[in-house]
């Protein structure tokens, strides 16, 4: 079934799944599944937080990636990363999602912080500070456009110019037009919220 994926080099877990003998592909490939899940799952969990405010539309978005990532598992050709592959995929999913939804405004009064800094010398008010600040970031993000969202969501994962071009199938140029659009309409966002 995974005859021809192999990890790339850099992965600490390269294996050659074409290497294993018969009946083992299988566990390898559930053992694959889980390593990337397990290496993407944060990116995930933000992605899906810069297109839905629902908590239980979350975790349901996430099962669906889930999912999507183990059927497509077979046709990685490595052509770009795991971490490429992966969001791309979770990208598909989530712009499918906003165009099913009927646009209106989702907020919640108890919405989830999608983060929390996990350090022992934080006071409580600076904590509640970071909390406050993530669910107006999150809040703006998702008032965005939804070619703006794509972009900022990306790149707030840390992802280059070019790996956001692979995702959203677009070239350098206009990643780099779109995502200064972005950060311009979230600034904006973010003042409106302070005023």
């Amino acid at each position: 079934m995974f005859t021809s994926l192999k990890l790339r080099p850099k992965s600490p877990a390269a294996v050659a799944v074409g290497d294993l003998k018969a009946g083992e592909g299988q566990g390898i490939s559930q053992a694959l599944f889980k390593q990337w899940m397990a290496e993407h799952e944060k990116m995930l969990r933000h992605l899906i937080c810069g297109f839905e405010a629902k908590p239980a539309l979350q975790e349901e978005l996430f099962q669906d990636i889930a999912l999507n990532i183990w059927q497509a598992m077979p046709k990685f050709r490595q052509d770009a990363g795991v971490k490429t592959f992966v969001a791309r995929i979770a990208h598909n999913i989530l712009v499918t999602h906003v165009a099913k939804s009927v646009r209106t405004v989702k907020t919640e009064q108890g919405e989830q912080a999608y983060h929390q800094q996990e350090t022992s010398d934080v006071t409580p008010y600076q904590a509640l500070d970071q909390k406050q600040r993530q669910q107006r970031l999150s809040c703006a993000i998702r008032q965005l456009k939804l070619e703006q969202r794509q972009v900022i969501t990306l790149a707030l994962e840390g992802m280059s110019y070019q790996e956001m071009a692979d995702i959203l199938c677009l070239s350098v140029n206009l990643v780099g037009v779109r995502l200064q659009r972005a950060k311009t309409a979230l600034n904006q966002l973010l003042k409106v919220q302070e005023g």
